[in-house]
């Protein structure tokens, strides 16, 4: 009798709140994968157009730019469209660590298109060396970017600057392909915008240890380039004045 009248004391309700969302965020989970895992192709076939820099002389970039912004970018663009619908119809902060790294890497992807010269405009023209802001990559994405009034899908601060880490190491590794190539000059500048990437890391207050490691190691870049300069330097390839200070 008494286990009776504690059963009657379950709401049977309660079980069945349990059950339907615990099966819906297995459904939200299960399609956020699907849609990540399109993302992550499009991210490493874009990758695979854009490590072919490493052996094209600057001079021959555009068409290399412009196949990457057309069959490299432009699926990234559709697939974080339809990222954004979806998960913004669930909270940002619960769901956001199954994308994050993919945006990241996207992000990264129009960084080094964009410092190459390519995803220009009518307004405004492609330009080598050209780093563009967290707000110009969310327009090219179509996407906000660090909301704060809402709960929806944006592009974050944090996975800005660790999207700025990952160029300056790709940026690095140019910089010594450039002096096979001959590119002396893509060399100095790379150089030189790599100094000045780290001189404003050194500005920002970043509190989470994730993004402060990843920014600390962009000295180490900042170290491998300053080698392939003085090492230039002692054979009399670069002009004084083009030595970065």
């Amino acid at each position: 009798m008494a286990n009776d009248g504690t059963s009657s004391l379950l709401d049977p309700s309660i079980f069945e709140y349990l059950k339907a969302h615990g099966e819906e965020e297995l459904e939200v989970g299960d399609k956020l994968h699907q849609i990540t895992a399109a993302l992550n192709r499009h991210i490493s076939t874009c990758q695979g157009f854009l490590s072919r820099i490493h052996s094209t002389p600057s001079s021959k970039l555009p068409p290399l730019l412009k196949h990457v912004e057309d069959d490299g970018i432009k699926p990234e663009i559709e697939t974080i469209g339809e990222l954004a619908q979806f998960a913004s119809n669930y909270p940002y902060y619960k769901y956001n660590g199954k994308w994050t790294r993919a945006v990241q890497n996207v992000v990264a992807t129009i960084l080094l298109t964009g410092w190459l010269g390519g995803l220009g405009t009518e307004s405004r023209p492609g330009e080598l060396g050209r780093l563009l802001t967290i707000e110009e990559v969310g327009q090219i994405l179509k996407v906000p970017v660090n909301i704060k009034d809402r709960d929806a899908f944006h592009i974050t601060i944090e996975e800005y600057i660790l999207a700025l880490t990952d160029i300056t190491e790709e940026l690095s590794r140019l910089a010594m392909n450039s002096v096979t190539m001959g590119d002396i000059d893509l060399t100095v500048r790379i150089s030189g915008f790599i100094k000045d990437l780290f001189a404003g890391f050194q500005l920002l207050n970043l509190k989470n240890d994730i993004v402060r490691k990843r920014v600390d190691a962009v000295k180490y870049h900042v170290k491998k380039v300053e080698d392939v300069i003085y090492d230039l330097s002692l054979r009399n390839l670069i002009p004084k004045q083009e030595v970065s200070p």
